[in-house]
């Protein structure tokens, strides 16, 4: 037995809710240095006539880490954390702690198991829910990830998370901080279903066919297959996503003309770009959220019963 006990009660929407969004947050501190490498190389290539010579030119995770400790400081791979765990707070919360709930609403009375039909349909909506509400939270932090300080000459746009929004909104309109609503809400929807179908499935087997208990491997196995789906089918949308957030206005009329320039000047092995740092980022966010998850459900529960008992 490893970690708490399953309570014999099952979690409530509320401990869910809270469980996902703060086991979120813990798994962005740990991985959050592996998501802005990703950024930095997925954006590596855009206006390469002007980067060549101002820019630094990253090779591998490893390599783009220590690139911008070496130029921009020890805390440039944390750009945007604050950003980040406003957008785990709000986004994890709703995808991932009202999954269950929405996935037991569509799920036809009586059912004993829900379909992949329903997971999947339930996946998208709470991963469409979740973009509409943290956008804002999402563009702030790409924003942050993508900007490059060298030395302490270097001009900084923006002074701090809260600048951030105001700066958006004010140079861009409010519009600005939904930019790129779209190609995030299609990357989230694959993400949330890859991610949750995927980890629901492989759990729900393994505890079908006795091969584990519910505890902490079957859910690192769950999660890791979780995080392998996840990266293989959102790493498209994910370039796109982060390059059209991070352009200045003008650069791209839609997501479309993004990916239309980037087959067209980078080839469509442009798509993958950072597929490593997002899988190791993915792969360990993952593991670390949903393994945290879980033992954060039985925690609170158990916490909440004790309340509740008389004695």
């Amino acid at each position: 037995m490893v970690g708490l006990k399953p309570s014999e009660v099952p979690p409530t929407t509320a401990v869910k809710f809270l469980g996902a969004g703060t086991a979120a947050c813990f798994a962005d501190l740990l991985t959050f240095p592996l998501d802005t490498a990703k950024v930095r190389l997925q954006i590596q290539g855009e206006n390469q006539a002007t980067q060549a010579a101002q820019r630094p030119q990253y090779r591998g995770v490893l390599g783009t880490i220590l690139t911008m400790v070496r130029t921009e400081g020890p805390r440039s791979p944390y750009n945007g954390l604050v950003a980040g765990l406003q957008r785990q707070m709000s986004f994890a919360s709703i995808r991932i702690g009202l999954y269950d709930s929405v996935k037991q609403f569509y799920t036809p009375k009586g059912a004993d198991h829900s379909s992949i039909t329903t997971r999947i349909l339930a996946g998208c909506t709470t991963g469409v829910m979740a973009v509409s509400c943290a956008q804002p939270t999402d563009v702030v932090k790409v924003r942050f990830q993508a900007s490059i300080h060298l030395g302490a000459g270097s001009n900084r746009k923006y002074s701090g998370t809260m600048d951030a929004y105001r700066t958006i909104a004010r140079e861009e309109g409010v519009r600005g901080l939904w930019k790129g609503t779209l190609p995030n809400i299609t990357r989230n929807a694959i993400v949330n279903c890859a991610e949750m179908v995927t980890y629901d499935i492989i759990k729900e087997k393994l505890l079908d066919y006795h091969l584990l208990t519910d505890n902490f491997p079957c859910h690192f196995i769950s999660a890791f297959g979780a995080g392998f789906c996840a990266t293989v089918v959102a790493s498209p949308v994910d370039v796109v996503k982060t390059r059209y957030m991070n352009s200045p206005p003008g650069q791209y009329r839609s997501p479309l003309d993004c990916m239309l320039k980037m087959v067209a000047h980078e080839g469509p092995t442009a798509f993958y770009k950072g597929f490593t740092p997002s899988f190791l980022r993915l792969g360990t966010w993952n593991v670390v959220m949903f393994v945290t998850y879980e033992q954060l459900k039985r925690a609170f529960m158990k916490v909440q019963m004790l309340r509740e008992s008389p004695f």
